[in-house]
């Protein structure tokens, strides 16, 4: 098996051809529109945060990325080419893998038997246990991912350790795209930082990166593009640098004015300034 981590990339400018992109992407539920002519690119190297409110449609972006609910119109494109993905598998034989916030680890497995759940290394028709122990030390020890052992339980990890072993998990397919939802929710500060520095990883190795947060600080540690979505369609992307908190916030609300930017006014922006 291949290392899906070996090698140095560089980060590529999004001026280049992205890896992931959506065309005009809708999706209806019934009477409700959830997605409408929503556009996004994902570039290698890049990562990009997809914020909005509550029922802003991320979720619905995610799991359409995805191959859970299909698109209804529009078009998804990979590496250039458009593509169609009807389930799940066919978004994972793209080079796509997807770690929702429920995780899906299996508490009562070790490690090792997470990280190959379903993707077991056989040999003469049985598990070959020592194979994989070897191969999840050097993807943990390449993404450089600190836990007591392979072989200890899932169950008796913190909630940061977990979130690591689910994103590694999901680089043994070796995907060219990353989407992680809210990856540092319910984490402490600890745990959040170890989770942002595996998404910093990811971008230096040259995977695309999808992050989905309400985290604005979260957003602004690691993102190179922010993406808004609101009531179901693009509203604005913005790249992260030399873009204030208080210009996306009031690109998720919808309003000018609120908390965040009457503070920012009060805030003395140099020193004597009143």
């Amino acid at each position: 098996m291949t290392n899906p981590l070996a090698g140095s990339y560089a980060p590529a400018s999004a001026d280049g051809e992205p890896v992931l992109a959506l065309r005009g992407v809708s999706k209806r539920f019934g009477a409700v529109q959830a997605l409408s002519d929503v556009e996004l690119e994902v570039h290698p190297g890049e990562v990009v945060a997809l914020v909005g409110d509550n029922g802003a449609g991320k979720s619905t972006v995610v799991k359409a990325i995805a191959g859970v609910h299909p698109i209804d119109d529009g078009q998804m494109e990979w590496e250039g080419r458009a593509v169609t993905v009807h389930r799940p598998q066919d978004s994972q034989h793209l080079g796509i893998a997807t770690v929702y916030q429920d995780l899906a680890l299996a508490d009562n497995l070790d490690v090792v038997a997470n990280l190959f759940l379903g993707r077991e290394i056989t040999t003469y028709g049985t598990l070959d246990e020592v194979a994989m122990e070897k191969r999840a030390q050097e993807l943990l020890d390449t993404l450089s991912i600190r836990i007591p052992s392979v072989r200890i339980p899932v169950a008796s990890l913190s909630g940061g350790q977990r979130q690591v072993v689910a994103i590694a998990r999901s680089l043994i397919g070796d995907p060219k795209v990353v989407i992680l939802d809210e990856p540092t929710a319910a984490l402490g500060v600890e745990q959040t930082a170890q989770v942002l520095d595996l998404v910093e990883r990811l971008r230096e190795r040259g995977l695309g990166v999808i992050l989905i947060s309400h985290n604005m600080a979260d957003v602004s540690a690691v993102a190179d593009t922010v993406a808004v979505l609101r009531l179901g369609r693009n509203n604005g992307t913005f790249p992260m640098r030399g873009t204030t908190q208080e210009t996306i916030i009031a690109a998720i609300t919808g309003a000018t004015d609120n908390a965040v930017t009457r503070r920012a006014a009060r805030t003395p922006r140099s020193e004597g300034e009143v």
